[in-house]
């Protein structure tokens, strides 16, 4: 069966692609020395990095949830999960060139490739995935205190394990993103998702909203991993060019 798109969602996703990319755009100038901020420490960064990411991956989750109730085969679930695979290997080779002390390894889209795969085989959970979610976040929020109380393995800081995100210390690596806190992220929008009702609300909102940015907004999130892939090569391309010109 064919999933219908959802205006709501693709608005949403819209905002966080735009949203995303004004912040790229501010570490790109910090990075070429246009500013200077702290973008690694500094909670004005650091916090819309985790709306921003937090707004992607609840989109994930309610659009996984949509797709399960449309009828969506494993087989063209996996067609779009292959693509989101290969553009996290690309992440990871493009990263690896621009910063080889900290290359990105286990970023954005090599977490969402693996917690679909996990949000897909438990969408029968129903209203458990609330809970899942919570426990989810609260053992990746909690990560380090975990170590010190349990007296977990030091084996978990090893980069292999770094998907989980049940570290003492984070790695350094530009883009980091584990399954513990973000699954919870993504359960809890599965579950949003699951909720008829909600689903009704916000299609209606969509429909009589009326914003005057909404069609360019749900163009940008129906194209959101393209976006997501072209937008850092553009926008570094352009500021090499305006350095070299300084």
């Amino acid at each position: 069966m064919v999933r219908e798109r959802q205006p709501f969602l693709d608005i949403l996703r819209g905002v966080a692609v735009v949203w995303m990319t004004a912040f790229h755009f501010s570490f790109d100038l910090n990075h070429f020395g246009f500013i200077h901020q702290d973008f690694y420490r500094d909670p004005v960064w650091t916090l819309q990095r985790t709306c921003i990411l937090s707004l992607f991956l609840f989109c994930a989750g309610f659009g996984q949830a949509i797709a399960v109730q449309a009828g969506q085969s494993w087989s063209r679930f996996w067609r779009r999960w292959l693509q989101i695979a290969l553009c996290a290997v690309a992440v990871s080779a493009g990263s690896a060139l621009m910063f080889p002390n900290s290359w990105i390894y286990f970023g954005v889209l090599h977490g969402i490739a693996l917690m679909l795969i996990v949000c897909r085989a438990t969408a029968s959970w129903g209203p458990w995935l609330w809970l899942a979610g919570l426990c989810a976040v609260l053992a990746g929020v909690f990560a380090s205190d975990l170590h010190a109380a349990l007296h977990l393995p030091s084996l978990l800081d090893a980069k292999f394990l770094n998907w989980l995100g049940l570290i003492s210390h984070k790695p350094v690596t530009e883009d980091y993103v584990p399954v513990l806190p973000w699954l919870g992220v993504m359960w809890w929008g599965m579950a949003a998702g699951q909720t008829s009702r909600l689903q009704e609300r916000l299609g209606r909102l969509s429909v009589e909203a009326n914003w005057a940015a909404e069609p360019q907004l749900a163009w940008i999130g129906r194209w959101s991993l393209s976006w997501y892939m072209l937008h850092q090569p553009l926008l570094i391309g352009l500021l090499t060019v305006v350095s070299s010109l300084r």
